[in-house]
C-alpha cells in the first residue's frame, strides 16, 4: 500500500532511493555494502546480543570481524573492484554508528576520497543525533536509518535495560524517555535538512505491539519517508530469548494497517552488520578477513584507551571534576591497565564558585588524549565540553580499577 497524499514527496522520495536497496524493492539489482566499524553501542536492549564472530547467523548486529576505518576502505576498494552495482555503504554495527562517531567519521570520509558518487548511510538508535547532527549533515550523509521501537516511555522501559548518556546510565522510563526524546529531536532535524529518513520498528509481540500504528504516525509526521516493521528475532542469552514469534501473516497485517499513513518495506532481510551483495545473495563471507598488515598494526594500536580518573588518593574515584588538582593517568590494553602518570592541573571550582571558561579548556587540553575522564562528579558545562572534544565523561563512585573495568566494558 502507499500513503494517500504524499504527491511531490514520494515522488521525491523514489527518485532519491532509486538504486537503494534497502530503502527500495526496485533496487534489488544493485548492492550495498556494511562496513562494521562501530562495536561500541550506548544503550542495552532485551532483544539484543551482539556475538562478533558468528559467520552462519544473520540477524542485525552480528558480524565476523569488527574493521578499522583504514580496514573497511581496504575492504570496499577490493569490493568495488569486483562488483560493479556497488551503489551503497552503510554504517549498521555491530553497535551503534554515532556511540562510535570517530570511527564512523573517519571511514566515510575514506570512502569517498575514492569514491564521491556512491551513497552513504547510517543506521543508529537515534541517542546522539541531536548532538551529532551537523556532523552528519557536512559528512553529506543523505540516508539515515533510526529505529524507534515506540514513542511511549513506559513501554520503552520494558524493550530497552538502560540508556547510557552523558557518561551515566539511566533505567527504566528515565532511559526510555531519554532515548525517546533524542530519537524525535533527531528524526525532525534530519528530515527537515533533507534527509532520507527511514525507522525501523521491532515488532515485540505483548511489549509494543498494540502501539505501533501510532509509532508509525507519529514518525510520519516528523519527516520519515519510510517505516520497516521487523518481527523480533528471539536470541540467546537476552530477556527477550523466550518471547513468541511473530508470524509473517500477523507481520504483513501490521505493514498493511501502517501502510495506509506511510510508505512500508516488506522485502528486509534484517541483514549483518558485515553484509556485502544484492539484499538476496548475500556475499560477505567472500570478503572476510581480508586485511593488511599496516591494518592490523593500525587496530592494534587503536585498541588501547587512556583513561583519566579523579581520585584525592589514587585509590578510590572520590574527586569531583572541578575540584581535581590532578589527574591520574591509565592505558588499558589487553584487557588490562597500566598506570602511566599523575597530571597536575589548575582546579577550577573553589567551594561554590567555579571560574571562567579558560580553566575547563586547560584541563581538557591536558586530557586531550584520554578517551574516558572517570569522577564521582561532572558538571554539565565541563560534560559538554568534554563531549565536544571526543571525552567520553563518567560519573561514578569506586574503586580506581574497578571503577576503570566496568566504564570500558560499557563503551567498548
Amino acid at each position: 500500500m502507499s500513503c494517500g497524499g504524499c504527491g511531490t514527496k514520494e515522488n521525491e522520495f523514489e527518485g532519491e532511493t532509486a538504486q537503494h536497496p534497502c530503502y527500495s524493492p526496485g533496487a534489488h539489482e544493485f548492492a550495498r555494502m556494511h562496513i562494521p566499524v562501530a562495536p561500541r553501542c550506548n544503550i542495552s536492549c532485551n532483544y539484543c546480543n551482539r556475538k562478533f564472530d558468528c559467520p552462519n547467523e544473520s540477524r542485525s548486529g552480528v558480524t565476523s570481524e569488527v574493521l578499522t576505518p583504514e580496514e573497511a576502505f581496504d575492504k570496499f576498494i577490493t569490493v568495488k573492484s569486483k562488483m560493479d552495482n556497488l551503489k551503497v555503504v552503510g554504517i549498521a554495527g555491530p553497535g551503534d554508528a554515532l556511540a562510535n562517531i570517530d570511527n564512523t567519521r573517519k571511514a566515510i570520509k575514506l570512502i569517498q576520497s575514492a569514491d564521491d558518487k556512491v551513497t552513504i548511510c547510517l543506521s543508529t538508535n537515534g541517542l546522539m543525533l541531536p548532538e551529532y547532527f551537523n556532523r552528519i549533515i557536512k559528512l553529506g550523509v543523505n540516508h539515515v536509518t533510526i529505529t524507534i521501537n515506540t514513542i511511549r516511555p513506559e513501554v520503552g522501559a520494558k524493550i530497552y535495560r538502560y540508556v547510557f548518556y552523558n557518561g551515566e546510565r539511566h533505567y527504566g522510563e528515565e532511559g526510555a524517555a531519554i532515548l525517546i526524546k533524542n530519537q524525535l529531536a533527531g528524526l525532525k532535524m534530519l528530515a527537515d535538512a533533507g534527509v532520507m529518513c527511514k525507522v525501523n520498528i521491532v515488532m515485540i509481540k505483548g511489549v509494543n505491539d498494540e502501539y505501533i500504528e501510532e509509532t508509525v504516525q507519529h514518525v510520519k509526521s516528523l519527516g520519515a519517508v519510510l517505516t520497516n516493521i521487523m518481527p523480533l528475532i528471539p536470541t540467546a542469552g537476552t530477556k527477550f530469548e523466550n518471547m513468541p514469534l511473530v508470524s509473517t501473516h500477523e507481520l504483513n497485517a501490521m505493514r498493511d494497517k501502517c501502510g495506509i499513513h506511510v510508505k512500508q518495506m516488506y522485502h528486509c532481510q534484517q541483514c549483518r552488520a558485515d553484509a556485502i551483495g544484492k539484499l538476496q545473495e548475500d556475499r560477505s563471507i567472500e570478503f572476510r578477513n581480508t586485511k593488511t598488515i599496516a591494518s592490523e598494526n593500525k587496530k592494534k594500536e587503536e585498541e588501547k584507551i587512556r583513561i583519566a580518573v579523579s581520585s584525592k588518593t589514587g585509590l578510590i574515584i572520590d574527586e569531583h571534576f572541578g575540584h581535581s588538582k590532578e589527574f591520574y593517568i591509565y592505558d588499558y590494553e589487553n584487557n588490562g591497565l597500566k598506570f602511566l602518570e599523575c597530571r597536575k592541573v589548575d582546579k577550577y571550582c573553589n567551594g561554590p564558585e567555579c571560574e571562567g571558561e579558560s580553566k575547563i579548556e586547560s584541563i581538557i587540553s591536558t586530557l586531550s588524549d584520554c578517551k574516558m575522564v572517570l569522577s564521582m562528579r561532572i558538571g554539565y558545562e565541563p560534560k559538554k565540553k568534554l563531549m565536544n572534544s571526543n571525552i567520553i565523561p563518567i560519573e561514578t563512585y569506586d574503586k580506581v580499577q574497578d571503577g576503570i573495568m566496568e566504564a570500558v566494558k560499557n563503551v567498548i
